[in-house]
């Protein structure tokens, strides 16, 4: 006997979609590689700590070099974080989207 499982989402992003913001109206999708469908939320500036040495992720104390491959420009200039186990906050960082800091 074959089962077959169907996803139906009732609200209005999938899971590996970042909900609308005034720079992103349309919101926008995390790349799979980052997200596989639930790994990625947005988090508050405070959660992550921006220094000389990289990104620090509050939760978890792990840091991230600023020139780490997981480093992506975020499109709606906030912060959002992808870790393992659906995005807990023992998740080990998969990709940091970070606000552009640039002039």
């Amino acid at each position: 006997m074959a089962l077959g499982v169907v996803a139906i989402s009732a609200g209005e992003s999938w899971p590996h979609d970042a909900l609308p913001t005034a720079a992103a109206p349309q919101g926008w999708s995390y790349p799979f590689a980052c997200c596989a469908n639930y790994d990625c939320r947005t988090v508050r500036d405070a959660d992550v700590v921006e220094g000389a040495r990289g990104y620090e992720i509050r939760a978890t104390g792990e840091l991230i070099p600023m020139r780490d491959k997981r480093v992506k420009d975020s499109p709606d200039g906030q912060f959002h974080w992808c870790a393992h186990q659906a995005g807990i906050d023992a998740g080990k960082t998969i990709c940091l989207f970070v606000p552009s800091r640039g002039s």
